[in-house]
């Protein structure tokens, strides 16, 4: 496989080389590689915890229980403030 790099990034892992954290381009792609997989994962763990989370008040609503959409509206943003942050 064949990829051309934008010269922004060529210099960047060129700069990892040079400062000795890694010995050739591959080593640097491949972290990069591992690092995207890793926060796929985290992403999609996030999501299905987030949707069983949600599963509760939904039944909670089914059975006729209230709750305050004040709170899950805070709890929301929440939740999106740490995903932004996690994402910087």
């Amino acid at each position: 496989m064949n990829i051309r790099l934008k010269p922004e990034d060529e210099q960047f892992i060129q700069g990892q080389i040079a400062e000795g954290k890694y010995v050739n381009p591959e080593e640097v792609i491949s972290k990069a590689l591992k690092l995207l997989e890793e926060s796929e994962n985290d992403y999609q763990k996030w999501v299905e915890e987030t949707r069983q989370r949600v599963e509760v008040p939904v039944e909670q609503l089914e059975k006729g229980e209230g709750i305050d959409g004040e709170v899950v509206v805070e709890r929301l943003r929440e939740k999106l403030r740490k995903v932004r942050d996690y994402q910087s």
